[in-house]
């Protein structure tokens, strides 16, 4: 069983990142970190490994420095990996990644899962992993909770609305895992040595972690990148901190407390504005 991970590299949102003229995010002030959604998809690829004996090749697409999030998976656990790096994908929107992406996957080999974050911290579109699916014509299952995997099928649960459904669909599929599936377990010794083995080790490097480009996939670089992107970020704007009063009250009974909070005159003065 082949079970496959997109994760991603985005800015750190607790620092400052810069934005370039275009609008794009300048990736190369930012501080980098994998995407928080991503760590449930990578939980859920290990899942397939542990219980059901899956090889987990984890696949993501960005410029050098995005080989520290193959290095953070590997950690995890993850047998291989794949790194599509290339110029020519430089602001990317969901629908050429999505073109870039599912050459990656083709290239990879055989699946029986691909697992994705429900979105990203720097796009939050939500769009690439159904997207994937559709180009490579397989079922998906979105927002995806919990699953298991019954011969050729995969039972899942997902998260709606108005509570929980479960899906069942054949394989091979794409699955988006939701934020309250199992929280991304932590790094073994094991992976850990394996890490610092590959980063001393040239040849042993690029044997697990495959380095292509949109040539070695077979990809159009008219579909990729700023040239592929039907969609641009016309305007960028920073949206300043709301201020506000709260006011608490309590101790008291009910009746009370809302003739405190009547009489209150920053409340009357907010209401009549």
């Amino acid at each position: 069983m082949n079970s496959f991970v997109l994760i991603k590299q985005v800015p750190d949102q607790s620092a400052k990142a810069g934005v370039n003229a275009d609008g794009t995010i300048d990736r190369a002030k930012a501080k980098r970190m994998l995407n928080p959604f991503d760590c449930f998809a990578l939980e859920a690829a290990l899942q397939t490994k542990r219980l059901y004996g899956a090889t987990v090749t984890a696949i993501t697409m960005g410029p050098p420095p995005a080989i520290e999030i193959l290095y953070e998976a590997i950690a995890h656990g993850v047998d291989q990996a794949v790194h599509l790096c290339d110029r020519r994908l430089a602001a990317s929107d969901t629908l050429a990644t999505a073109y870039a992406l599912y050459n990656t996957v083709r290239y990879a080999g055989d699946f029986d899962l691909v697992f994705c974050g429900l979105q990203t911290t720097d796009g939050d579109t939500a769009q690439v992993g159904p997207q994937l699916a559709e180009r490579l014509q397989v079922p998906q299952v979105t927002y995806c909770e919990s699953f298991e995997i019954q011969g050729e099928k995969l039972i899942a649960r997902r998260v709606t609305e108005s509570g929980t459904q479960v899906v069942q669909c054949p394989l091979p599929a794409v699955v988006t895992v939701a934020n309250s599936a199992h929280r991304l377990a932590y790094r073994t010794l094991r992976g850990v040595q394996r890490v610092h083995q590959l980063q001393r080790d040239e040849v042993e490097r690029n044997q697990v972690i495959q380095t292509v480009s949109l040539d070695d996939i077979q990809a159009d670089p008219a579909r990729c990148g700023l040239k592929g992107s039907p969609t641009i970020v016309a305007a960028t704007e920073k949206v300043g901190e709301i201020g506000g009063k709260c006011v608490l009250f309590q101790g008291k009974p009910i009746e009370a407390m809302v003739s405190d909070l009547l009489a209150d005159i920053s409340l009357v003065e907010l209401v009549q504005r």
